[in-house]
């Protein structure tokens, strides 16, 4: 049934009552204002686009608006005081947002305010700006009558502050959201405890291969196996909107289990039962449970998933002992703990040599042993583990990621896409294979739209796990994602919460200067920014090129090239092969500061990069070139191709113009359509993203 509109009022007048409360956080975000309201982030971005036909961070963003054009009309604070009052960091960016909400800039509000109220009144213009006797309303007179309806727009929020709170909650869209808490070990043996975990973990994997559930990870909530936090609280925290409490021990040949369904919202026990069953009967009480735990929040399992969830993974009681005994040193990640893991998965697959899982498994933890290492050790290992994973299950999920490890690990990286996608399909919920796609589209096969998603998708089910350096860096992945696609707030907001959770993260500093840039577009606050950043740590040459770069981007050429100075002779010292894109930055610099011959040879340098470049950002770095070389027609061909390319990063539009080279293509006919085909095509793809979020609840 549809909301009615008392309940939708209701819930755009809450939402707006707390953004108003908090009107002079700038952090108070999308994330906040979910909390406060005791809804999980996903329902409050549907409910508020459904009602309100903006997103989330729109509809905060136009309360704040709305405020400061109050605050405008009836008192005497000036812009800048205003904009921080109402949680704008930066007064340009609330000057750039007030223009394009109200059609005219901040600073002409109260002038407005005065004609508007002198119309309604009645007053001819004469009488509007002039006293009976043609005299100038005076100083002393605006400010008494903007008292006196500031006095009365308070009582006003007050009345209504006051009719809200006496108003009873309404009902919430209840998602079907859930999380697994660690599992107690009820025995007095405590060798027992790894038995009771692998119950826990097989009821989770069970659950995540639902697609109409979303199961937050494992390492989300391992957090909680000592915690005395409330059921709301960790609601709170991982926003879902049911957890699964449970307990068991064995007892020779016996399993005893309790396990219970509780909806968050009210710690209400929805659904709960005892089992005692003979320990061959183990698999067949981890699918009734997941079936069971399913029908009770009205889960649709389809034909395939109840296939999946009833697969038994191994007939072979001592061989699935082996493989719950692996699965902690394995879950920690570290060289001693995988290495032991592969020892007890080896067993496991002694015992039963069909064991799929057992090989998908120690397949991974291969990987994870190689991955650091610039000389790979196991990748015919690999390859072996994840081929018999494969042929005992190809339709398992680890299967299917152990070869596309596999592919990664000797760079066939166009095989190993195919395996992840089948994976997910196997397994809805795999924080793992959302986060190699995520890390796919961002890093080998650039695609900023795919990027944000998966990342956005992964992030859904690992909230908060971790400790607070790994979340750091999670919002800063976020945050890149964001800001790539052209969405600056939500950038903001990712960011600031990585540097809150650990201040020391230099990468995300680095990152939110761009960010800051995308705001305001003030290039000189960027400059002075990043000269900062690089004055932290002198060894970042990925920020020292961004120093230099952004004195070129203002024609500064002698500071350009005490930093691109330094960058070279680093680079060169180090033997480094990285940033060849900005070779023709920097040898225009070394040209304009008399030092030609090294000039020629970055721009021999460039000329190599964009021939064996294959990337979608090939014909902007040509159309670079030809601009240099004065070739403006075959400049402005090569930007038309790039015109029909999709998916390109969102510092294309906001330095492509920056750029001096650029300026010689200004007096040619078809430079000023050709880049409006370019914005064009980004904002159009960013609209077509947007939409696709917003649908699955992911902005």
């Amino acid at each position: 049934m549809s909301d009615t509109p008392s309940k939708k009022e209701h819930f755009i007048s809450r939402a707006e009552a707390l953004v108003l409360e908090n009107i002079s956080l700038e952090n108070f975000g999308v994330s906040e204002l979910a909390e406060a309201m005791n809804m999980s982030r996903s329902s409050l971005l549907r409910k508020v686009r459904k009602h309100s036909g903006l997103s989330a961070s729109q509809f905060i963003r136009q309360v704040r608006l709305k405020q400061g054009m109050e605050m405008l009309r009836l008192t005497t604070l000036n812009v800048s005081e205003v904009s921080y009052r109402v949680g704008f960091g930066s007064t340009s960016y609330f000057i750039k947002c007030f223009r394009e909400h109200y059609g005219y800039p901040p600073g002409e509000a109260a002038e407005r305010a005065l004609e508007n109220a002198s119309a309604e009144a009645g007053d001819s213009p004469m009488e509007a700006g002039a006293s009976a006797h043609g005299t100038p309303l005076t100083s002393a007179v605006k400010p008494r009558w903007k008292s006196i309806a500031a006095v009365a727009l308070a009582l006003g929020i007050l009345a209504f502050l006051l009719y809200f709170l006496s108003r009873p909650p309404t009902s919430i869209e209840v998602e079907k959201s859930i999380a697994v808490l660690p599992f107690k070990n009820e025995s007095s043996d405590t060798t027992n405890t790894y038995f009771v975990n692998g119950l826990m973990e097989s009821t989770l994997n069970n659950l995540q291969k639902i697609e109409d559930l979303r199961v937050v990870s494992r390492p989300s909530v391992e957090k909680y196996r000592h915690s005395d936090k409330t059921i709301q609280e960790m609601a709170g925290e991982l926003e879902v909107n049911y957890f699964i409490a449970g307990s068991g021990q064995r007892e020779g040949d016996r399993v005893l289990l309790n396990i219970q369904l509780i909806e968050a919202a009210t710690d209400r026990q929805i659904w709960a039962e005892q089992y005692s069953r003979e320990l061959g009967d183990i698999f067949a009480l981890q699918h009734e449970v997941a079936q069971k735990i399913a029908a009770a929040i009205e889960a649709i399992v389809t034909p395939a998933e109840r296939e999946q969830i009833e697969k038994v993974p191994t007939e072979n009681l001592a061989a699935y002992d082996y493989y719950l005994q692996a699965l902690e040193p394995y879950h920690a990640g570290n060289g001693e703990g995988l290495l032991r893991a592969i020892g007890l998965f080896e067993q496991a697959i002694g015992e039963d040599p069909q064991f799929a899982q057992a090989y998908a498994n120690m397949a991974i933890a291969y990987f994870l042993l190689d991955m650091d290492l610039a000389e790979k050790k196991y990748t015919d290992r690999i390859n072996n583990l994840a081929d018999k994973a494969l042929l005992y299950d190809s339709k398992l999920a680890e299967s299917l990621v152990a070869k596309a490890l596999y592919y990664m690990q000797v760079k066939q990286y166009r095989l190993a896409l195919p395996h992840l996608e089948k994976a997910l399909e196997y397994n809805p919920n795999s924080v793992l294979v959302y986060q190699l796609l995520s890390d796919y589209y961002a890093r080998i096969v650039p695609d900023t739209g795919k990027y944000l998603e998966y990342a956005l998708k992964g992030n859904q089910l690992e909230f908060g796990a971790g400790d607070s350096i790994t979340r750091s860096y999670s919002n800063l992945h976020l945050g890149n994602a964001f800001i790539q696609t052209g969405f600056p707030d939500q950038a903001m907001e990712y960011i600031d919460q990585s540097i809150a959770y650990f201040p020391q993260n230099e990468y995300a500093s680095f990152v939110r200067v761009f960010i800051q840039f995308a705001i305001d577009r003030d290039l000189g606050r960027m400059q002075r920014s990043l000269v900062r950043e690089w004055q932290k740590d002198t060894t970042r040459l990925d920020i020292l090129q961004e120093v230099g770069k952004s004195f070129y981007f203002q024609e500064e050429y002698d500071s350009a090239y005490y930093y691109y100075r330094k960058f070279v002779r680093a680079r060169e010292g180090s033997g480094l092969d990285i940033y060849p894109q900005e070779d023709l930055k920097i040898g225009r610099v070394f040209e304009a500061v008399g030092r030609p011959e090294m000039a020629g040879e970055f721009y021999r340098s460039y000329a190599a990069y964009c021939e064996r470049d294959e990337s979608i950002y090939k014909p902007a770095s040509l159309a670079v070139q030809y601009a240099h070389e004065g070739k403006l027609d075959q400049a402005i061909e090569q930007l038309e191709v790039f015109a029909e390319q999709d998916n390109f990063q969102y510092w294309i539009l906001l330095f492509i113009d920056k750029d001096p080279v650029m300026e010689r293509l200004e007096g040619h006919p078809g430079y000023a359509a050709v880049l409006q085909k370019i914005r064009d095509r980004f904002w159009a793809h960013h609209e077509r993203l947007e939409k696709e979020l917003e649908k699955e609840g992911l902005l």
